[in-house]
């Protein structure tokens, strides 16, 4: 018997692989082209790390039976992409809001630790909405030391505990996992489990249709992130607002709240800060920043990708445990092509041109405005003040 080959499946599987095919253009030509060998090299790792992420989150996903996998890492090359950081670890999991599952997990050494669940609008389409959010402190610790929480349609009778009502249109779950000191620190041990599939079969056997679907869901979740990426970085001339200020690369835009709407994986109770850096060698930025009370800051370096820059070859971000304040409790930070000796300095690594990220956690208001400044790498400061 010949094997089948003209079903759905057959057809959205050629779909994906032409996609992918043709996916370099975006950083080979045309307004998003980057400049330089090391931002096309990063655009095909890129690409690998998109094509295995959507697979895992899409394609071997399974809310009857699901399991929780790195999204995204410190340590990992193939798992930066889309706005992480260098001290968090993120797991993700699918569930059907049908379903009732409980999540619960270890701290060990983490410095601060949530549960989030997201919509899909459509399959495979980024979320547009937070469905719910747990932190830390919304789940007390057992005897054991462990915690946990439920997920459903309805809140389980006789259960009191953290609980996030699941919508019709739920469909995954983001943990995140923050370290001050994620070289050493043993990260958050996540477990997901249904406890009432609601008379629902319990085995997910697929058809051709549903594997069709789950290619295109694939697909679909690629395309949304290469709709935003890479991102274009203005060259260094200055370039005039209507206002008669000017607006250079190596500035950071005011800080924000989230808030509840979202597009993508925002934190709906985080503030981020965002820039741009383009370093000839032997300059430095020199950045001032007053932090209010919050469970956790950093900033992170990132290429056109939104990936971090490796780590494997130095600290590509600082954050609230590892930053080293001035007397007056400001912090600066200092960030160059090459390593240098100030203790909140950040190389990096080479790259001309990337992006600064700035996030805070339960800020009890919002962060003021960081202070940026183009200078020599001669003049830099090597000492806090």
């Amino acid at each position: 018997m010949l094997p089948m080959s003209t079903g759905e499946s057959a057809a959205a599987w050629r779909e994906l692989l032409s996609a992918f095919a043709d996916f370099d253009n975006l950083f080979l030509q045309g307004p998003k082209a980057v400049r330089g060998q090391t931002a096309v090299s990063e655009g095909y790792q890129n690409l690998a790390t998109l094509l295995a992420l959507s697979l895992d989150m899409h394609f071997f996903a399974d809310a009857v039976a699901p399991r929780f996998l790195d999204t995204l890492t410190p340590f990992r090359p193939d798992r930066r992409w889309g706005g992480d950081n260098t001290d968090c670890y993120y797991e993700y999991a699918v569930v059907d809001p049908r379903r009732t599952y409980r999540v619960s997990g270890v701290p060990n050494d983490s410095t601060m630790y949530s549960v989030t669940v997201y919509n899909e609008p459509e399959p495979g389409a980024w979320p547009n909405r937070t469905v719910g959010l747990l932190y830390d402190t919304d789940m007390a610790r057992g005897d054991d030391g462990g915690f946990s929480c439920v997920l459903g349609p309805a809140r389980p009778a006789g259960y009191d505990g953290p609980f996030i009502e699941l919508s019709a249109d739920a469909r995954g779950v983001l943990t995140r996992d923050y370290h001050e000191h994620p070289e050493s620190g043993r990260r958050v041990e996540w477990d997901i489990e249904v406890i009432d599939h609601a008379g629902l079969p319990v085995v997910a056997a697929k058809s051709d249709a549903d594997t069709a679907r789950s290619l295109r869901a694939a697909l679909r979740f690629a395309q949304d992130m290469y709709g935003l990426i890479p991102l274009i970085l203005m060259e260094r001339q200055p370039v005039e607002l209507a206002d008669g200020q000017s607006l250079t690369t190596n500035t950071l835009a005011p800080p924000y709240r989230a808030g509840d709407a979202t597009f993508g994986y925002s934190m709906q109770d985080a503030c981020y800060c965002l820039g741009g850096f383009s370093l000839e060698p032997g300059e430095a930025l020199v950045i001032t920043s007053r932090h209010p009370k919050c469970r956790f800051w950093n900033l992170t370096l990132w290429n056109q990708y939104m990936a971090a820059l490796d780590v494997e070859y130095g600290r590509a971000g600082i954050n609230s445990g590892t930053a080293i304040p001035n007397a007056d409790g400001s912090v600066t930070i200092v960030i160059s092509r090459e390593p240098l000796d100030h203790p909140n300095a950040i190389s990096t690594k080479d790259h001309p041109e990337g992006l600064m990220s700035f996030r805070w956690f339960h800020a009890d208001e919002l962060p003021e405005h960081p202070s940026i400044e183009l200078i020599s790498a001669a003049d830099a400061p090597t000492a806090v003040s």
